[in-house]
């Protein structure tokens, strides 16, 4: 059915109609465009939020304290909740063989740090061991915060790359004396983090060491846990679910906190985040999908009205090809051939439009939230099955109206 005079009667009708043909052609063109940079959009949104959730360890969970809002037990809302070693022992002993990664927190937000004539404020914590991979932070030079730190109370200090060259510039930092709100402490290690320069402007010392040498006493910040990891995302969600409801019940029992105050002592569970997230990003992908489709179907219009006037203008022509013995398939092949050739040819110049600017563009697109906005083989293929699809529809009713052209009608068509 594709034979060569089919071909050269294609190339024939197009070159009779150039204008009308480019036009149509730019609406098809510009359907897949649009739909290709609005999937690659939304593969870039889905890689941002995945790099996000990597900056800390896969499903981190962190508990933090703040003021009840409920009466609860003869106690007035209003009261500070303050957690304590004793919250976080407890919480440790109670879920030990859940627990991957652990650590409490003390942090002080304004630091004053001081090494010779430099000086900068700067956050710092007093952590765990662990809590270098629940920040997903690595060290590049010396080493990080110990067991043996923690127990002999050193006064030791992991800080961040900006804070190397913020108060170092080119010189080692390792072994070198900073001072710390008025105490000194000796620098062992270096760390950067994926997050960037806020994560890496932070210091980090033995919790210990912190709550002695800033006379806090055995207060904590917050409480940082990893669960052990388990072999599909949904087993890993119902174990953070119920952890989380399990750790929140045990640790406002103990607050005398009421059960469902949540300002209280309140739980990120970084797993159900990522499901949010993961959810939004498909709704939004779908949504692109429709209005991609919709502009498709725009210009898919535009070729099928085309094909109908091609249709009425060679309604002799047609006429005479079924008088001289021509079927009903032949001429819907001839009305089909035409339009997915429009159709595919100005749609594949779309789809190749739309990676390369993706191509181009994407790798200089900085956001927090948007990464390498790409598309996948998967994609280009189905675009590719839509556009032959898109064609035969176009053509499928022109094609269907010719068929069933009388021969004696059309040779009295004028």
């Amino acid at each position: 059915m594709f034979n060569t005079e089919r071909w050269q009667e294609i190339f024939e009708a197009i070159a009779k109609n150039k204008l009308r043909t480019f036009l149509t052609g730019i609406s098809v063109a510009s359907g897949i465009f649009i739909l290709v940079i609005l999937l690659g959009a939304g593969k870039g949104l889905q890689n941002g939020i995945a790099k996000q959730f990597e900056r800390d360890a896969e499903g981190i969970i962190e508990v933090w304290t703040g003021t009840t809002t409920k009466e609860y037990k003869g106690l007035n809302p209003g009261r500070e909740v303050q957690f304590r070693n004793s919250d976080y022992n407890l919480a440790v002993t109670k879920f030990d063989d859940k627990l991957d990664r652990r650590s409490a927190v003390y942090s002080y937000w304004n630091g004053v740090i001081v090494y010779g004539k430099e000086t900068g404020n700067y956050q710092f914590r007093g952590i765990y061991p662990d809590y270098l991979a629940l920040e997903n932070a690595t060290i590049v030079s010396g080493r990080f915060i110990n067991e043996n730190d923690l127990l002999h109370n050193e006064k030791v200090a992991a800080i961040g790359q900006k804070v190397k060259l913020d108060l170092f510039k080119d010189k080692n930092s390792i072994g070198e004396e900073i001072v710390i709100n008025n105490v000194n402490f000796k620098v062992i290690g270096v760390f950067t983090d994926p997050s960037g320069e806020r994560e890496e402007s932070r210091i980090y010392l033995p919790i210990t060491t912190t709550q002695k040498a800033f006379s806090v006493g055995d207060k904590i910040s917050n409480m940082q846990f990893t669960l052990n990891k388990m072999a599909t995302y949904e087993e890993a969600l119902a174990q953070s679910t119920k952890f989380t409801a399990e750790l929140g019940q045990m640790l406002r029992s103990k607050n005398t906190v009421a059960p469902d105050d949540e300002s209280a002592i309140g739980i990120n569970n970084s797993i159900e985040n990522a499901k949010q997230f993961y959810d939004l990003n498909l709704y939004i992908r779908l949504f692109f999908w429709w209005v991609g489709i919709c502009t498709i179907i725009a210009g898919v219009v535009g070729v099928s009205n085309i094909m109908l006037i091609i249709v009425k203008e060679r309604t002799k022509e047609i006429g005479i090809r079924k008088a001289l013995g021509a079927s009903p398939i032949s001429i819907v092949g001839m009305i089909l051939h035409e339009s997915i050739f429009i159709t595919t040819i100005a749609g594949f110049i779309g789809l190749l439009s739309s990676l390369l600017l993706l191509e181009l563009v994407g790798p200089y697109v900085k956001s927090d939230y948007f990464l390498n906005p790409e598309v996948d083989f998967g994609v280009a293929i189905t675009t590719l099955i839509l556009l032959v699809f898109a064609g035969a529809m176009a053509g499928f009713f022109p094609a269907y109206h010719a068929a069933k052209i009388k021969p004696i009608v059309a040779l009295r068509d004028e």
